[in-house]
């Protein structure tokens, strides 16, 4: 039978201070911000739209990654119940698999989330957007479609079902505007459904701009940004969309 020989005094001195070393380290790293209120509106007061948007791009990594940043939600649900201080307001579509929220590893107060099917904006929506930018503060206004979106399917093979038949029609503009894709205009064409997403999200982007004078004035301005980016449901990865000059 083998002997297995103890360690010795100085191999286990060494072994208990990398074991210590390593929780240290665990802690310190797993350890979650609990910023005050202030701080969250200093923070806010003091980003710039292009900041914004890089830190939903950093964000959307972290998710993707798996490797989502330490929150102490608690905190943050006692700390905003006093006020609130988002950095950006995101417009996406109703359906269950595109979080905002998880898909940019944010957390409570960090983003304005208004959902509709197929992420259409009216002038409600567009009403929201103006509280959440001009008397919120937030920086930037995002409209997140996404792959496989089945309200962009149902505008595409022209679905009636109650109230749905109308705002499905609201998505017309962006199906007939696809004309450089091959193949059938149905939602069995896969490329054709992604092509109409993307027109979607740029023209919703576009009608938020003419729907609201505050908005397109702050953008002017450089107060803020709007702009769009397409969510894919298989990779969990978000591709923001060319950001554009406006006069």
């Amino acid at each position: 039978m083998k002997t297995i020989r103890p360690l010795s005094r100085l191999s286990t001195v060494l072994f208990l201070l990398c074991t210590i070393a390593v929780c240290a380290d665990t802690a310190t790293s797993s350890t979650p911000p609990r910023p005050a209120l202030a701080t969250l509106k200093a923070e806010q007061a003091a980003l710039t739209p292009v900041q914004v948007l890089e830190s939903l791009r950093l964000g959307n990594e972290r998710f993707v990654s798996g490797k989502p940043r330490a929150r102490d939600t608690l905190h943050d649900q006692r700390t905003t119940a006093a006020g609130q201080y988002p950095h950006a307001v995101v417009l996406s579509c109703i359906d269950s698999r595109a979080p905002a929220e998880i898909v940019f590893d944010a957390g409570i107060g960090d983003i304005f989330n208004a959902r509709i099917a197929g992420n259409i904006a009216d002038n409600d929506l567009v009403g929201s957007m103006e509280f959440a930018c001009a008397v919120s503060g937030a920086k930037l206004v995002l409209v997140m479609g996404h792959t496989n979106c089945g309200a962009i399917k149902g505008a595409i093979d022209r679905v009636q079902l109650g109230n749905l038949t109308g705002l499905l029609k609201k998505i017309d503009p962006a199906v007939a505007s696809v004309r450089d894709v091959p193949g059938e205009r149905n939602s069995k064409n896969k490329k054709f459904v992604e092509a109409v997403a993307e027109a979607n999200v740029r023209l919703t982007v576009e009608r938020i701009r003419k729907l609201s004078p505050i908005l397109s004035d702050m953008e002017k301005a450089g107060k803020i940004e709007i702009t769009g980016c397409i969510y894919d449901l298989e990779t969990g990865r978000v591709r923001f969309l060319p950001r554009e000059e406006h006069p």
